[in-house]
Protein backbone atom coordinates (compact mmCIF):
# COMPACT_ATOMS: atom_id res chain seq x y z
CA UNK A 1 0.00 0.00 0.00
CA UNK A 2 1.71 3.59 -1.26
CA UNK A 3 2.52 5.54 1.85
CA UNK A 4 -0.58 8.20 1.90
CA UNK A 5 -0.75 10.67 5.21
CA UNK A 6 -2.51 8.08 6.90
CA UNK A 7 -2.36 4.38 5.64
CA UNK A 8 -4.25 1.37 7.70
CA UNK A 9 -2.97 -2.29 7.49
CA UNK A 10 -5.24 -5.11 8.40
CA UNK A 11 -5.67 -2.98 11.64
CA UNK A 12 -7.68 -4.84 14.51
CA UNK A 13 -9.10 -4.72 17.84
CA UNK A 14 -10.43 -7.32 20.12
CA UNK A 15 -12.00 -7.01 23.62
CA UNK A 16 -13.34 -9.96 26.35
CA UNK A 17 -16.94 -9.57 27.34
CA UNK A 18 -18.27 -11.90 29.86
CA UNK A 19 -21.58 -12.58 27.91
CA UNK A 20 -20.47 -12.92 24.65
CA UNK A 21 -16.60 -13.53 24.94
CA UNK A 22 -14.33 -12.07 22.72
CA UNK A 23 -15.78 -8.79 20.65
CA UNK A 24 -13.85 -7.89 17.58
CA UNK A 25 -14.55 -4.37 17.66
CA UNK A 26 -12.43 -3.68 14.60
CA UNK A 27 -11.41 -6.87 12.33
CA UNK A 28 -8.23 -6.36 9.94
CA UNK A 29 -9.51 -3.43 8.45
CA UNK A 30 -7.33 -1.83 5.45
CA UNK A 31 -7.90 1.75 4.01
CA UNK A 32 -5.33 4.98 2.96
CA UNK A 33 -6.63 8.07 3.38
CA UNK A 34 -5.41 11.36 1.03
CA UNK A 35 -4.59 15.04 1.61
CA UNK A 36 -6.74 17.79 0.89
CA UNK A 37 -9.76 14.62 1.19
CA UNK A 38 -12.64 14.16 3.65
CA UNK A 39 -12.22 10.20 4.06
CA UNK A 40 -15.99 9.50 5.79
CA UNK A 41 -16.13 6.53 8.01
CA UNK A 42 -19.89 5.39 8.06
CA UNK A 43 -21.50 3.26 9.86
CA UNK A 44 -24.43 2.39 12.47
CA UNK A 45 -23.37 3.07 16.42
CA UNK A 46 -21.57 0.10 17.60
CA UNK A 47 -20.12 -0.87 13.85
CA UNK A 48 -16.81 0.28 14.98
CA UNK A 49 -16.44 3.56 13.76
CA UNK A 50 -15.16 5.32 17.25
CA UNK A 51 -12.73 2.01 18.69
CA UNK A 52 -10.98 2.47 14.79
CA UNK A 53 -10.32 6.35 15.50
CA UNK A 54 -9.38 5.86 19.07
CA UNK A 55 -6.59 3.35 17.42
CA UNK A 56 -5.46 5.76 15.12
CA UNK A 57 -5.53 8.72 17.80
CA UNK A 58 -3.34 6.01 20.40
CA UNK A 59 -5.79 6.28 22.79
CA UNK A 60 -6.23 2.65 22.28
CA UNK A 61 -3.89 -0.26 21.37
CA UNK A 62 -4.29 -2.63 18.50
CA UNK A 63 -4.21 -6.74 18.99
CA UNK A 64 -3.40 -7.16 15.43
CA UNK A 65 -2.42 -5.00 12.51
CA UNK A 66 -1.04 -1.53 12.64
CA UNK A 67 -1.45 1.93 10.72
CA UNK A 68 0.81 5.04 10.40
CA UNK A 69 0.39 8.48 10.04
CA UNK A 70 2.76 10.68 8.24
CA UNK A 71 4.69 7.84 8.08
CA UNK A 72 4.90 7.72 11.80
CA UNK A 73 3.61 3.88 13.17
CA UNK A 74 1.12 3.82 15.89
CA UNK A 75 2.47 1.58 17.63
CA UNK A 76 6.22 2.14 17.33
CA UNK A 77 5.92 6.21 17.41
CA UNK A 78 2.83 7.33 19.31
CA UNK A 79 4.11 10.57 20.59
CA UNK A 80 5.16 11.68 16.62
CA UNK A 81 1.30 10.33 15.53
CA UNK A 82 -0.16 12.79 18.28
CA UNK A 83 2.04 15.16 17.32
CA UNK A 84 0.73 15.25 14.00
CA UNK A 85 -3.12 14.94 14.65
CA UNK A 86 -5.78 17.26 16.07
CA UNK A 87 -8.83 14.83 17.47
CA UNK A 88 -12.24 16.16 17.64
CA UNK A 89 -15.21 14.06 19.65
CA UNK A 90 -18.49 15.57 20.21
CA UNK A 91 -17.59 13.65 23.63
CA UNK A 92 -14.24 16.08 23.96
CA UNK A 93 -14.13 17.55 27.45
CA UNK A 94 -12.92 21.16 28.18
CA UNK A 95 -11.44 22.25 31.27
CA UNK A 96 -14.64 24.60 32.55
CA UNK A 97 -12.76 27.09 34.45
CA UNK A 98 -10.18 28.32 32.26
CA UNK A 99 -11.29 30.46 29.36
CA UNK A 100 -11.38 30.38 25.87
CA UNK A 101 -8.27 31.80 25.77
CA UNK A 102 -6.38 30.02 28.24
CA UNK A 103 -7.51 26.79 26.64
CA UNK A 104 -5.72 27.39 23.17
CA UNK A 105 -2.38 28.46 25.15
CA UNK A 106 -2.68 25.20 27.21
CA UNK A 107 -3.24 22.79 23.93
CA UNK A 108 -1.11 24.86 21.99
CA UNK A 109 1.55 23.89 24.74
CA UNK A 110 0.89 20.18 25.25
CA UNK A 111 1.27 19.64 21.37
CA UNK A 112 4.75 21.36 20.94
CA UNK A 113 3.42 24.57 19.14
CA UNK A 114 6.91 26.53 18.70
CA UNK A 115 6.34 28.96 21.67
CA UNK A 116 7.53 32.10 19.34
CA UNK A 117 4.54 31.95 17.32
CA UNK A 118 1.95 30.45 19.94
CA UNK A 119 0.31 34.23 20.74
CA UNK A 120 0.18 34.54 17.29
CA UNK A 121 -1.37 31.40 16.33
CA UNK A 122 -3.85 31.65 19.47
CA UNK A 123 -4.78 35.10 18.34
CA UNK A 124 -5.58 34.04 14.50
CA UNK A 125 -7.93 31.43 15.86
CA UNK A 126 -9.50 33.27 17.87
CA UNK A 127 -10.36 35.72 14.62
CA UNK A 128 -11.48 32.69 12.55
CA UNK A 129 -13.90 31.30 15.02
CA UNK A 130 -15.27 34.61 15.96
CA UNK A 131 -14.42 33.77 20.01
CA UNK A 132 -13.19 37.56 20.42
CA UNK A 133 -16.51 38.37 22.53
CA UNK A 134 -16.04 35.53 24.89
CA UNK A 135 -12.15 34.70 24.75
CA UNK A 136 -11.76 35.79 28.40
CA UNK A 137 -15.14 34.19 29.59
CA UNK A 138 -14.64 30.68 31.40
CA UNK A 139 -16.15 27.50 29.23
CA UNK A 140 -18.43 26.82 31.91
CA UNK A 141 -20.03 29.87 31.31
CA UNK A 142 -20.45 29.60 27.51
CA UNK A 143 -22.70 28.68 25.36
CA UNK A 144 -23.00 25.00 23.67
CA UNK A 145 -21.89 27.02 20.48
CA UNK A 146 -19.65 28.68 21.67
CA UNK A 147 -17.78 25.76 23.29
CA UNK A 148 -17.81 23.85 19.98
CA UNK A 149 -15.89 26.59 18.54
CA UNK A 150 -13.50 26.54 21.19
CA UNK A 151 -13.27 22.43 20.73
CA UNK A 152 -12.71 23.21 16.79
CA UNK A 153 -9.86 25.38 18.19
CA UNK A 154 -8.20 23.39 20.71
CA UNK A 155 -7.94 20.35 17.99
CA UNK A 156 -6.19 22.54 15.40
CA UNK A 157 -4.10 24.61 17.53
CA UNK A 158 -0.86 23.21 17.05
CA UNK A 159 -1.51 22.88 13.01
CA UNK A 160 -1.54 19.33 12.69
CA UNK A 161 -1.70 17.99 8.71
CA UNK A 162 -3.70 15.14 10.06
CA UNK A 163 -7.38 15.87 11.40
CA UNK A 164 -10.43 13.20 13.31
CA UNK A 165 -13.57 14.41 13.60
CA UNK A 166 -15.81 11.68 15.57
CA UNK A 167 -19.65 12.09 14.83
CA UNK A 168 -19.13 15.93 15.16
CA UNK A 169 -22.57 17.15 15.08
CA UNK A 170 -24.24 14.82 17.11
CA UNK A 171 -26.39 16.67 19.91
CA UNK A 172 -26.05 20.24 17.52
CA UNK A 173 -28.73 21.84 16.51
CA UNK A 174 -29.21 22.56 12.71
CA UNK A 175 -27.36 26.05 12.50
CA UNK A 176 -24.00 24.43 14.42
CA UNK A 177 -24.12 21.39 12.58
CA UNK A 178 -24.27 23.09 9.14
CA UNK A 179 -21.56 25.43 10.71
CA UNK A 180 -19.48 22.37 11.52
CA UNK A 181 -19.81 21.03 7.75
CA UNK A 182 -18.58 24.70 6.49
CA UNK A 183 -15.67 24.32 8.55
CA UNK A 184 -14.32 20.86 7.79
CA UNK A 185 -15.29 21.68 3.75
CA UNK A 186 -12.72 24.72 4.50
CA UNK A 187 -10.04 22.30 6.28
CA UNK A 188 -10.50 20.26 2.94
CA UNK A 189 -9.13 23.45 0.80
CA UNK A 190 -6.44 23.96 3.41
CA UNK A 191 -5.02 20.62 2.11
CA UNK A 192 -5.51 18.96 5.46
CA UNK A 193 -6.67 15.07 5.74
CA UNK A 194 -9.46 14.48 7.33
CA UNK A 195 -11.24 11.29 9.11
CA UNK A 196 -14.82 11.97 9.56
CA UNK A 197 -16.98 9.52 11.09
CA UNK A 198 -20.96 9.72 11.16
CA UNK A 199 -24.29 7.81 11.15
CA UNK A 200 -25.56 10.75 9.46
CA UNK A 201 -26.26 9.65 5.72
CA UNK A 202 -26.63 13.58 4.02
CA UNK A 203 -23.73 14.60 6.02
CA UNK A 204 -21.65 11.98 4.46
CA UNK A 205 -23.02 12.63 0.79
CA UNK A 206 -22.53 16.22 1.41
CA UNK A 207 -19.04 16.47 2.43
CA UNK A 208 -17.32 13.25 1.49
CA UNK A 209 -14.90 12.03 -1.25
CA UNK A 210 -14.33 8.69 -0.25
CA UNK A 211 -16.25 6.64 1.98
CA UNK A 212 -15.98 3.01 3.94
CA UNK A 213 -18.80 1.61 4.91
CA UNK A 214 -17.78 -0.31 8.41
CA UNK A 215 -20.07 -2.65 9.74
CA UNK A 216 -19.62 -5.02 12.57
CA UNK A 217 -15.64 -4.20 12.72
CA UNK A 218 -15.38 -4.82 9.18
CA UNK A 219 -15.01 -2.57 6.59
CA UNK A 220 -17.46 -3.47 3.67
CA UNK A 221 -16.78 -1.00 0.75
CA UNK A 222 -14.45 2.15 0.28
CA UNK A 223 -15.14 3.84 -2.82
CA UNK A 224 -15.90 7.08 -3.65
CA UNK A 225 -20.03 7.94 -3.67
CA UNK A 226 -19.89 7.82 -7.64
CA UNK A 227 -18.71 4.66 -7.62
CA UNK A 228 -20.23 2.91 -4.68
CA UNK A 229 -23.93 4.50 -6.68
CA UNK A 230 -22.77 2.48 -9.85
CA UNK A 231 -21.52 -0.63 -7.62
CA UNK A 232 -24.79 -0.69 -6.43
CA UNK A 233 -27.64 1.11 -8.83
CA UNK A 234 -28.67 3.14 -6.01
CA UNK A 235 -28.38 6.73 -5.96
CA UNK A 236 -28.87 7.68 -2.11
CA UNK A 237 -26.29 6.97 0.54
CA UNK A 238 -28.80 5.36 2.54
CA UNK A 239 -29.46 3.10 -0.11
CA UNK A 240 -26.33 2.28 -0.40
CA UNK A 241 -25.66 1.50 3.22
CA UNK A 242 -28.08 -0.59 3.44
CA UNK A 243 -27.44 -2.56 0.50
CA UNK A 244 -24.11 -3.31 1.62
CA UNK A 245 -25.15 -3.79 5.25
CA UNK A 246 -27.60 -6.61 4.47
CA UNK A 247 -25.14 -8.56 2.47
CA UNK A 248 -26.93 -7.89 -1.35
CA UNK A 249 -25.26 -8.57 -3.97
CA UNK A 250 -23.01 -5.60 -5.82
CA UNK A 251 -20.99 -5.18 -8.42
CA UNK A 252 -16.96 -4.75 -7.08
CA UNK A 253 -15.64 -1.60 -6.76
CA UNK A 254 -12.40 -0.71 -6.95
CA UNK A 255 -11.28 1.97 -4.58
CA UNK A 256 -10.42 5.09 -6.21
CA UNK A 257 -10.79 8.97 -6.22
Amino acid sequence: MSEYPVTVENLAKSFYDESRGEVRAVDEISFECRPGQIFGLLGANGAGKTTTLRLLATILAPTGGTARLMGHDIREEPEEVRRNLGFYSASTALYPRLTARETLHFFARINHYPDRDRESRVSYLIDRFGLGSYVNARIDKLSSGMKQKVSIARTVVHDPPVLIFDEPTVGLDVLNALEMQQVLGEFRTEGKTIIFSTHIMSEAERLCDRIAIIHSGKILACDTLESLREATGCRYLEDIFVKYVRGEHVRPTVAGG
